[in-house]
């Protein structure tokens, strides 16, 4: 996956049914794959809000960012790379620290106790 804009909810054409929510583990992430992209998932509960963004760290091109920890900096929610702690932001998809290309961030929706993701193609 190139990095690329986040996708907005406008653009959305397929929205993918992940998984249930409780499958998803509480102020963490996990991975969701989509045809060929990994996805990251995460269910930021302290804030009662769910974030997703490709699963590929663009710093050492490795899949874990689903790994990452989440939290927030000046209030943007955040998630840090597991490898070396670079942190990109979970609404925009860019690197905070600024050593990295920015991410590609998806629009979550939860519907019948379901997460949906949502991908332009």
């Amino acid at each position: 996956m190139n990095t690329q804009e986040p996708i907005e909810e406008v653009a959305v054409k397929t929205w993918f049914k992940a998984a249930p929510t409780e499958k998803f583990p509480k102020n963490a992430g996990a991975c969701i794959k989509y045809k060929d992209q990994q996805v990251a998932v995460f269910n930021f509960t302290r804030e009662n809000k769910w974030f997703a963004c490709q699963n590929l760290c663009p710093h050492k091109m490795e899949m874990v960012l689903s790994r990452g920890m989440i939290g927030e900096e000046n209030g943007v929610p955040k998630v840090a790379c597991p490898l070396h702690k670079n942190t990109f932001s979970l609404t925009t998809g860019e690197s905070l620290t600024g050593a990295c290309d920015a991410i590609t961030t998806f629009p979550v929706k939860i519907e019948d106790g379901y997460v949906w993701v949502g991908f332009s193609d």
